[in-house]
């Protein structure tokens, strides 16, 4: 894990972001809301390049949003 700053306040904020999306879906019983928070709370300790972390919680989102719209 890096120690940039920079890096560091990504993966807060994509922790955070993945831990709402984990808590909403543990309240309403959602499975691929809590997968998606599940994700965003994990990969953020792999990985240290700072555009890759926005791009990989871009993927996993956008995933997240065609799953809810095919109606999961």
């Amino acid at each position: 894990m890096s120690f940039d700053p920079n890096v560091l306040l990504a993966s807060f904020a994509v922790g955070g972001a993945g831990f709402v999306c984990f808590a909403y879906g543990k309240k309403q019983g959602r499975v691929p809301q809590m997968l998606a928070g599940v994700a965003l709370l994990a990969y953020p300790y792999f990985v240290s390049n700072l555009w890759l972390m926005f791009g990989i919680a871009a993927l996993v989102l956008g995933a997240l949003w065609l799953a809810v719209r095919l109606g999961w």
